[in-house]
């Protein structure tokens, strides 16, 4: 095979065709963002797309929120410095989107509701609605702002920039096209990313094969030898966190959260026009996501034989920057472009307008302006994609300090504190007849202080309990609070309806 030779980093500028390739990926987004995004009258416009997107579209935009910038940073970098552990995560996460599907989503259809918080409102009452929105808030811009930053960081490696350049200028893109065409943009643009996030990931992969010199089989003994395609972790450990039940477990429960209880997913699902068209969408996600996380992790691999034959190309010393380290020493021009223009489409596909119909939905519009106009509200709600997204970049800023054990485990970290609280609630409604309310903010409060005692305790080496365990007790100890604090109580009608 070819011998690559060593090239320096792209600084500033690229050639012609990564310009080209990189200005028609993005300018056909923006006119995707434009034609989908023009004429919002109403919140009902701008929050749910008026339930008319295709489920198909749906279910594409689901899948590249979900993956983001994350699997295309940090899984590589997974793949490249461990193994293919991760891979186990996606049992529980394929279960959980089967319960979403089928318990989830049919309580939101019959209520008819804007942000799924509502719901807890319904239930419980407006206490509990508030604090449901509250913790998305925290965990989605805590979660998110980990995105942000991987998406920043690989084009900050590429580009020859500062993490702050990358961020002011994507921080930009995203205020600017979210506020102007609201859901309707963002779910059209996010299933044209994850058509581009696959193409770019087979290309980059059919690159690596072609210049990985010998034969396959080799590279693969190479891979194998060096403990990289290890794929089950059968040890019997509370401290592991990838071991096979603790991956299983923690992502059938981490998916519960994020697929069930987080405005941001959710609310691409209900964009659709009936129920069972979003359960659909919902369940076609496992197989559009599966083939493409093992696309990324194969990245991963097949960029450790690379670099064990290329020695002149030493690796960085973050982990994080292997792909993008790799795109700008080694990949030839117009690849460079189309791997830049997913990073880009990556780092777009923000939260921005799910939290800022949370803040509308459940806290603006009920407790501070009660009777405004639909034109007003639909002011405040592009006031506060501006107000989030500013926000969002502080917090992805500070992200480089803390993100020393790489991308990817942080982001399950922070979902592993709050995560459980808003779980528990959640299924405390949607399982039970309990009513409570104040007893519920208790409870969510209480399991998050918990799970961050422990999760401190366990990085410190104090307590032996691995990180993934979290949410799962997390979970449950907001389950139990809410419970043993609330009373029985018969519903004037079954939750799970079918509509």
């Amino acid at each position: 095979m070819n011998e690559v030779q060593a090239v320096q980093p792209i600084s500033g500028a690229l050639a012609g065709l990564d310009v080209a390739v990189l200005a028609f990926l993005l300018l056909a987004m923006l006119v995707i963002a434009y034609l989908s995004g023009r004429r919002e009258k109403d919140t009902g416009d701008f929050f749910l797309g008026g339930r008319r997107v295709p489920a198909l579209v749906a279910c594409l935009s689901f899948v590249a929120t979900e993956v983001s910038a994350v699997t295309i940073i940090a899984v590589p970098a997974v793949g490249f410095s461990e193994n293919w552990n991760y891979l186990q995560f996606f049992i529980g996460s394929a279960a959980a989107r089967i319960f979403v599907a089928f318990l989830f989503i049919p309580v939101f259809y019959r209520y008819r509701c804007t942000t799924i918080y509502e719901f807890l409102g319904h239930r419980f009452g407006r206490q509990t609605q508030t604090a449901g929105s509250v913790f998305f808030f925290i965990t989605r811009l805590l979660a998110s702002a980990v995105r942000l930053y991987a998406a920043c960081l690989g084009i900050a490696v590429i580009m020859g920039w500062t993490l702050m350049q990358a961020l002011l200028l994507f921080t930009f893109i995203s205020i600017a096209f979210i506020a102007f065409g609201g859901i309707k943009a963002v779910v059209w643009t996010g299933a044209y990313s994850a058509a581009v996030f696959y193409l770019a990931g087979g290309v980059v992969a059919a690159y690596l094969l072609y210049e990985i010199r010998g034969p396959i089989a080799d590279a693969w003994r190479l891979a194998a030898d060096a403990g990289k395609l290890d794929l089950f972790n059968l040890r019997l450990s509370l401290s592991d966190p990838t071991t096979l039940w603790a991956a299983t477990l923690n992502a059938f429960f981490v998916g519960l959260c994020v697929f069930g209880t987080d405005q941001e997913l959710m609310q691409r699902l209900l964009t659709v026009k009936t129920r069972r068209s979003s359960q659909h969408a919902i369940l076609g996600t496992i197989l559009a996501a599966f083939p493409l996380t093992c696309t990324y992790l194969a990245l991963g691999t097949l960029l450790f034989v690379f670099y064990q034959q290329h020695p002149f190309l030493a690796p960085p010393a973050n982990s994080d920057k292997i792909l993008s380290h790799f795109v700008a020493n080694a990949l030839p021009h117009g690849l460079r472009g189309l791997i830049l223009a997913a990073i880009i489409l990556a780092s777009i596909d923000s939260p921005l307008s799910s939290l800022s119909s949370s803040f509308v939905t459940d806290i603006y519009r009920p407790l501070i302006r009660r009777a405004a106009s639909e034109r007003h509200y639909l002011w405040v709600s592009r006031a506060g994609v501006v107000g989030f997204g500013i926000l969002l970049a502080i917090l992805a800023y500070l992200c480089c300090f803390l993100a020393d054990k790489g991308i990817l485990w942080l982001a399950f970290k922070i979902l592993a504190v709050t995560g459980g609280s808003t779980l528990g609630v959640f299924l405390l409604g949607l399982l039970t007849r309990r009513r409570a309310n104040r007893g519920n903010v208790l409870a969510m409060i209480l399991s998050a202080l918990a799970m961050a005692a422990l999760l401190a305790l366990s990085e410190k080496g104090v307590v032996d309990i691995g990180w993934s365990w979290l949410i799962v007790i997390g979970t449950a100890l907001t389950f139990l609070v809410g419970y043993l604090l609330g009373r029985p109580a018969v519903p004037p009608q079954s939750l799970v309806g079918d509509q």
